[in-house]
């Protein structure tokens, strides 16, 4: 009996030990020596190599023997590193990496990581971060209807077969974007290997052959403590609403009726719309992902055989862990990605329009920046007085030829104790006295609540009519600068005055025109006013701009903010007030709680616009590489907008006011989206994964050693200098004197012959090399730039180089250089 008390005792100290080092615990991404399935040449006694050549259109059969015991021997290696280090319930294992790098995600002391960081084998142990969400009409305001999909056959086979993956936070099945009881029937897609998870709920899994697979990824946000299954949704369902808008973006069905509050905005569809969609869910609501979720969804991703991965995800801030902003196991993760094939696309951030905002780095990824198209929803608010105050307000009028009393919240409030409530901002129907509103027109004041997301205009529009109010206005008296104003649709005559100026108007005219006694409690209301039409949208020519939050660049090599010597953004697409599908569960944006659909902003949205796209290409060019994709959207753009004038950019000008400026390759890229070019790009500029290692055995401050830490290669191969890659743009961020640099093009199309020139800023000279090429079909060129320092201006200077082709073909390539004297 002794004995099994003592016994006793001792299991509860091993597993107090566990609950002491958990207790303090973290998650780590640990990379270990030895190749993943993706790189490995052989070498170890009873495993066959299982890489694939990368210049090779061949893709690694995960579904092999081969492959899945090598990747099973990785596994095995993995749970023997930890089981030898540490005691049984001392760590928590949440996943093995086998096919894009090799390691694994643990739940383990700060102690413990010393010590694993010091064991054989370990390459590295780096501390979990998080990562964020980066948050119709742009198929017609791109061209698509008439100019892309009709050569492929039309919308109803426009992405046949191209299968897109979606890291986020979900999708919502049910919703009509997604459905398949009007289509063709999808046949079963013999590529893709991926699963469908079964609803808790209701027992069905989330496919229908449109969605073609949905797994989850939420170990690491459980483990931390982070995970709330009420409301996150333990299965691949969208507790959020982003993850179904950005897979509609790309790949939702064409003409979705948009219906809210009784009116139509027009009809969704997505950019490929026969497309398949494959979910990957690692964001969740509240603290959006960590990044050992969204690695382990990329790995199974690629592994499942996706065509296209989407990524409106991103690193909080540049990773302070590791030096480079390239090296980190994300982003290598996306280079594996790449080298199998799979196109990687990824939102710039949010974070605009300052310079250095990216939180997108790498070569090999589509950087996506957001534009604002040419639909704008203005309304205007007309007082007794006969001033007009412009708004937004996606709302129907008061009644024609009438005017309406206004009042105010604050002065009809049932009791003055409930002022302690806010009143102002009409969030509150019940503290205000329905008498004094019905009928009337409410006055609302746009509060700190609003930004933080606990008020929303749809909570206005909801009191205003249960207090039988004709309508509502919400006024702006203090902004914030870089505070960003969507129009809200609404079920009645609604707007929101942002200009803090019309406010101050709004509230002169009505304290003038409103009588009060000593104490001052409102006499009578004499203030009038009727509001406009805003469900119509004004068609604007100057679109496309850059919008405000889109992050700029130059780009930064490392967390000391250097620059590097490559260009992001790479291309602009359209991220501003894109209507799109939405969860009815969704919580992400709190004016489209319960709704069906919602028109919202972001480079997330930007980034499912090239994805789509892109399985266009895709769709037409099958066997070409991720880098060959890129280039052909990336040379085809344009930097003029529909008035045929130089892009602009939103920018502040002083503290609060917008102004529109010239815009910069660091605003766009190579310019904004052109899908019936990017379809016939005459030439393209590939590149491939030596590539990319040779870029990185060349940015100068990288350790060869932290390069095959994560790639698992020697540094045998360089580019004598970063701006070298490539790519089909040219960053040097410190010329000195006279730099060349190479360029290889290679011909998509019949035999063409072209004349090459530069053009530059007056501080830098260019000369090009050869002046014309002839080029045979499928032949390969290379060219040379030369960039001279005249002048040194301590800023940036801007250029292009132009290949323009005998039979109308044009390729661009941004330049972008600072000179130097030393």
């Amino acid at each position: 009996m002794r004995k099994l008390e003592l016994k006793g005792c001792v299991l509860v100290l091993i597993f107090l030990l566990g609950v002491v080092i958990l207790g303090n615990a973290e998650i780590y991404i640990v990379t270990v020596e030895g190749e993943p399935v993706i790189s490995y040449r052989g070498g170890t006694s009873g495993f066959e190599a299982t890489a694939v050549d990368s210049d090779s259109d061949e893709k690694i059969d995960v579904t092999s023997e081969l492959v899945v015991s090598y990747a099973r021997h990785l596994e095995k290696r993995h749970d023997m590193l930890l089981d030898m280090l540490f005691d049984q319930g001392t760590y928590k294992k949440l996943y093995s990496y086998r096919h894009l790098i090799n390691g694994f995600a643990v739940h383990i002391s700060p102690e413990q990581a010393e010590i694993l960081g010091r064991a054989p084998g370990v390459k590295s142990v780096e501390r979990d971060w998080k990562v964020r969400k980066l948050t119709t009409h742009t198929p017609q305001f791109l061209g698509l209807p008439t100019g892309v999909w009709p050569t492929g056959g039309g919308f109803d086979r426009a992405g046949e077969d191209i299968v897109i993956g979606f890291v986020d936070s979900g999708i919502y099945p049910h919703h009509p974007s997604f459905a398949t009881h009007n289509s063709d029937p999808y046949g079963p897609l013999p590529k893709y290997r991926g699963k469908c998870e079964v609803d808790p709920d209701t027992k069905k899994d989330f496919c229908n052959g449109k969605i073609i697979g949905a797994q989850h990824f939420a170990e690491a946000a459980k483990t931390a403590g982070a995970f709330n299954p009420d409301i996150d949704f333990d299965s691949p369902l969208d507790g959020d609403g982003h993850g179904s808008h950005t897979a509609s973006i790309a790949a939702g069905n064409n003409g979705i009726p948009v219906r809210m509050h009784g009116f139509e905005f027009g009809r969704a569809s997505g950019m490929a719309p026969r497309a398949r969609i494959a979910v990957y869910k690692a964001l969740y609501r509240i603290f959006g992902g960590f990044v050992a979720d969204v690695v382990a969804a990329i790995d199974q991703a690629v592994h499942d055989g996706v065509d296209i991965l989407n990524l409106s995800v991103g690193p909080n801030s540049p990773p302070a862990t590791t030096k480079t902003t390239y090296l980190n196991p994300f982003d290598a993760t996306l280079l594996s990605a790449v080298k199998a094939g799979v196109f990687v696309v990824q939102a710039a951030g949010n974070g605009g329009p300052f310079p250095k905002t990216l939180l997108s780095y790498s070569p090999w990824i589509a950087t996506v920046a957001a534009a604002v198209d040419d639909r704008r929803y203005k309304n205007h608010l007309t007082l007794g007085n006969g001033k007009i105050l412009a708004g937004m307000g996606l709302s129907p009028a008061t009644h024609a030829n009438r005017t309406f009393t206004l009042v105010a919240a604050n002065d009809v409030l049932l009791d003055s104790s409930v002022a302690k409530y806010s009143p102002a901002d009409c969030q509150r129907p019940e503290v205000l006295n329905k008498n004094l509103v019905q009928g009337n027109i409410l006055l609302c004041g746009y509060s700190f609540n609003f930004v933080v997301g606990t008020a929303s205009i749809k909570k206005v529009s909801e009191t205003a009519k249960s207090l039988g109010a004709v309508g509502f206005v919400l006024a702006v008296e203090n902004a914030s600068p870089g505070t960003k104003f969507d129009p809200v649709p609404v079920a009645i005559p609604g707007i929101l005055i942002t200009d803090v100026t019309k406010s101050a108007d709004l509230i002169d005219y009505y304290n003038i025109s409103t009588p009060r006694d000593w104490t001052g409690r409102v006499k009578s209301f004499k203030a009038i006013g009727s509001i406009g039409d805003g469900l119509r949208p004004i068609l604007h020519k100057s679109a496309p701009q850059v919008a405000l939050f889109s992050a700029r660049g130059p780009n930064i090599k490392d967390y000391s903010f250097q620059d590097a010597d490559l260009l992001k953004p790479d291309i602009l697409a359209p991220g501003s007030l894109i209507w799109a599908a939405w969860a009815q569960n969704g919580t992400d944006e709190p004016n489209y709680l319960g709704e069906g659909f919602a028109m919202i902003s972001g480079t997330s949205m930007a980034a499912p616009h090239i994805a789509g796209i892109a399985a266009l290409v895709k769709q037409k060019y099958p066997h070409w590489s991720p880098a060959a994709i890129k280039s052909a959207l990336m040379t085809t753009s344009s930097t003029i907008d529909r008035a045929d004038r130089p892009l602009q950019a939103l920018q502040f000008s002083g503290s609060e006011t917008l102004a529109l400026v010239p815009a910069t390759p660091f605003d766009y890229g190579s310019g904004h989206v052109n899908p019936r070019a990017a379809l016939d790009p005459g030439l393209i500029f590939n590149a491939g994964y030596e590539d990319y290692l040779g870029f990185l055995c060349t940015t100068p401050g990288i350790d060869a050693h932290e390069v095959r830490n994560y790639t698992h290669t020697p540094c045998n191969y360089t580019l004598g200098h970063p701006s070298n890659l490539n790519s089909p743009s040219i960053a040097i961020s410190h010329l000195v004197g006279t730099q060349v640099v190479t360029r290889t093009v290679t011909n998509v199309a019949e035999e063409e012959t072209y004349v090459i020139t530069g053009r530059m800023a007056p501080a830098i000279a260019i000369n090009t090399s050869p002046p014309a090429m002839t080029l045979r079909p499928g032949a390969s060129r290379t060219i040379t730039i030369t960039l001279s320092v005249r002048s040194v201006t301590g800023t940036y200077s801007f250029g292009e180089v132009w290949l323009k082709g005998s039979r109308g073909h044009k390729v661009r390539i941004p330049v972008v250089t600072m000179g130097y004297d030393r």
